[in-house]
């Protein structure tokens, strides 16, 4: 591991804890000594990192800081660069050119060893099955998600029959085949899944929901049996 990979990692252990944490918590989790935490640490601090405290206290990091420059692990770098390869084949378009655009916003504050690695990166994503021809505008509905708007939809079921729904839109999956809205139905009062391609007609309202995502989304793991995260 080079220096500014350790540097790199001990930010990110540092982030990890909201209470001063002492250098040989920091020196076993790294696997260095406790005098190359030390040193590590006066670095940091020479280069504007606000970290409080001193040897026998602990070292507390203040939120703000960005190590320059901007550093990736190798499987760091393949997972970004994976990543956006499979959103780019399977999201919407719009989603696509976003993560796109956001490769090359990294590829230029990295260092030229590791720009020349996320070129030549040789992580593919393989053919998958084609998506729905027709189904619900994926913009708008990220929108109402991110806005915390009501939706009104028109969904058809698996027998074709059609209901009008008023939902609040908690989150989009995205699935090989398919990509399914997860939200609460009023009609339903509980959470239901919509499949994307089933959605005859979608109306966004103005009206946002009585709760936040965040407990909503909360909420829909604990019923599905999903780990929080």
């Amino acid at each position: 591991m080079s220096r500014a990979e350790r540097l790199l990692d001990l930010i990110q252990l540092l982030r990890q804890y909201r209470y001063p944490v002492s250098g040989a918590v920091l020196a076993e989790a790294l696997g260095v000594s406790l005098r190359t935490i030390y040193r590590d640490i006066a670095t940091l601090q020479a280069q504007g990192a606000r970290i409080d405290g001193e040897p026998g206290l602990g070292y507390l990091l203040r939120p703000g800081f960005l190590l320059p420059p901007l550093m990736f692990s190798d499987e760091e770098l393949e997972a970004l660069v994976l990543g956006s390869r499979w959103v780019a084949d399977r999201a919407d378009d719009a989603l696509g050119a976003a993560a796109h655009s956001a490769l090359a916003k990294i590829a230029a504050v990295l260092p030229d060893d590791l720009r020349h690695d996320l070129d030549t990166n040789a992580l593919l994503i393989g053919p998958g099955a084609p998506l729905p021809a027709a189904e619900a505008d994926l913009a708008v509905l990220r929108q109402a998600i991110r806005r915390e708007r009501k939706l009104v939809l028109d969904y058809r079921d698996q027998h074709g029959t059609t209901s009008q729904r008023i939902v609040w839109p908690v989150a989009l999956a995205f699935f090989d085949r398919v990509r399914v809205l997860v939200a609460w139905c009023e009609l339903r009062e509980g959470f239901r899944h919509f499949r994307t391609d089933r959605i005859a007609a979608l109306n966004p309202s103005d009206q946002r929901y009585p709760r936040r995502r965040q407990a909503l989304l909360r909420d829909w793991r604990e019923s599905q049996g999903i780990p929080p995260r």
